[in-house]
């Protein structure tokens, strides 16, 4: 019998424990002070501090942290390029994933891949919102040129579609982000850049030279400027990161952890009948005189809670997450600053996304309209006006939420109808200011088109038509009248504007959450683009 004496098991656990804790360890930044040092001279923060930021403190539980490539060392190549686990956002369950540019770029080996895509699967299993926080850049090239290796893809973009409409998704491009990041923020929600820092596109300069020919700058092919407010891939752009990341907690504050789960509602402010009243001075009669259609919002709106979404891209429509006595709403409203409200192909497009978000997570839909119609001429049907007005239409169409429509001034034509007035796509409360002028198309406009033979004769005998058209059109603004649409019960009532609060309030409360399209026994509908 041997007199050895048996290992001490808590000797052995410590030693083991000692050394994970080396390995852990080893994947921080504390154990990378030069790569640190790198990245604050191109970016404000690392991807764990990043996360530090967006989540609730000390609530990011890491999955894979000590994940490494069978030929990486530790501490070399940590995490694999992607940080990801769960964590609490303003109290709630959130999956986040960033991307750590202080490894190889940002990109992905396989282990990094399948920790990007076991993110999106647990975001549908627990029904939480993905939040992205994207630097880097897709697939490690190293690997990636190996047809044995790629061919077989992977399933993550599929997992993305079925995300989408379930839980909010929600992306910041901090950095580097041609290729691969693009890509999963294309099929987000929400997007924000930070100014002179993001970047993103299908491919970067470097690839394009090499493609095309083309030499561009990065900022100039994918910066904010470009993808915010020319382009409006993405949302929002913001100054710094944490302002990018400030701007992910609200616009997931509005919207529930998922299509089935509970709407975040907060608790209703005090009612101040001085700001409903300040309403009856804010839009002119005189619809040739601009005004700013989100002071109006702002004041029927709970104070402080309006939200804009893309801001600086087609700001010829405005769409904004706002709360009203304390429920998330959606809000579209025309501005007459900005091409008198006319609806154009961008803001078609801008408006048809917002209201799928909207539907997909429950929030109804107020609409503010002053429309004077769609685009018209070559450069509204090289843009395709007809199908990305079509879609516009469509999307409201397929809407099950609740819907409110105002009427602050001009509401003509098909304009009128894609904004939900009157009874066009049933809202639950179809309603008008005073100043509200609804007709086929511009008073203006439609005296000319009828009389354009008679004015042409009258000037080619020698006669003045200005008269005769002043007396016409003067003839035609009498049978449009404030009050012709509720006369013909076309709409609910005409309000006065300080009490547009509370009339949209009482509605919502008594319409159903949702509504029953009676759709005919199709497997789907098909989007016009």
């Amino acid at each position: 019998m041997s007199d050895r004496k048996p290992p001490d098991a808590a000797a052995e656990m410590d030693g083991l424990l000692e050394a994970l804790a080396s390995d852990r360890a080893a994947t921080l930044d504390a154990a990378r002070p030069a790569a640190v040092a790198k990245q604050r001279k191109r970016a404000g923060m690392t991807a764990r501090e990043r996360i530090a930021h967006l989540v609730d403190p000390g609530s990011f539980r890491e999955v894979g942290q000590l994940a490494r490539e069978a030929d990486a060392a530790p501490g070399e190549r940590p995490a694999d390029g992607i940080v990801t686990g769960g964590a609490m956002i303003e109290g709630r369950p959130a999956v986040v994933l960033a991307q750590d540019f202080m490894t190889m770029g940002g990109s992905s080996g396989e282990l990094g891949g399948k920790k990007l895509h076991m993110a999106v699967r647990r975001s549908i299993r627990e029904g939480a919102p993905l939040v992205m926080l994207l630097d880097g850049g897709g697939h490690r090239i190293q690997i990636g040129q190996s047809s044995r290796r790629y061919a077989p893809s992977t399933t993550t973009f599929q997992e993305f579609a079925r995300l989408s409409g379930w839980a909010p998704m929600a992306a910041a491009m901090l950095g580097a982000g041609f290729a691969a990041p693009t890509n999963f923020a294309g099929l987000a929600d929400f997007i924000a850049m930070v100014r002179g820092q993001s970047t993103m596109g299908l491919a970067g300069p470097a690839l394009v030279k090499a493609g095309t020919g083309e030499d561009v700058d990065k900022f100039e092919l994918g910066g904010a400027q470009a993808q915010v407010d020319r382009n409006g891939i993405a949302d929002l752009g913001v100054e710094d990161e944490a302002a990018a990341l400030d701007s992910l907690k609200r616009f997931l504050s509005y919207l529930p952890s998922n299509a089935r789960a509970p709407m975040p509602i907060t608790a209703a402010p005090a009612e101040d009948r001085s700001r409903a009243e300040a309403l009856r001075g804010l839009v002119p009669a005189n619809t040739r005189k601009a005004y700013d259609v989100r002071r109006v919002i702002d004041l029927v709106m709970d104070e402080g809670s309006v939200f804009e979404v893309k801001p600086t891209y087609a700001k010829n429509a405005v769409t904004s997450l706002a709360r009203l006595a304390g429920r998330p709403v959606g809000v579209i409203a025309n501005q007459a600053m900005s091409l008198g409200g006319m609806l154009t192909g961008p803001a078609c497009d801008k408006v048809a996304h917002f209201v799928a978000l909207c539907d997909a997570f429950g929030l109804p839909l107020v609409y503010f309209i002053d429309v004077p119609g769609f685009s018209i001429g070559s450069p509204a049907e090289k843009a395709q006006l007809g199908r990305r007005s079509a879609k516009l239409i469509y999307e409201l169409g397929h809407a099950t939420v609740p819907r409110v429509s105002v009427v602050l001034r001009k509401g003509y034509g098909l304009g009128y109808v894609a904004m939900a007035g009157g009874r066009s796509f049933e809202a639950d409360a179809a309603l008008a200011w005073p100043t509200a002028e609804i007709c086929a198309m511009s008073i203006e406009g439609a005296v000319d088109v009828v009389n354009a033979r008679r004015f042409a004769e009258m000037k080619a005998a020698g006669e003045d038509p200005a008269p005769e058209r002043a007396r016409l059109i003067a003839q035609m603004r009498a049978e449009v009248t404030p009050f012709g649409g509720a006369e013909s019960f076309g709409l609910d009532d005409m309000i006065d504007p300080a009490d547009t609060r509370p009339r949209i309030i009482e509605a919502l409360e008594r319409a159903p959450a949702r509504r029953d399209l009676a759709m005919p026994p199709k497997i789907r509908s098909i989007c016009p683009i």
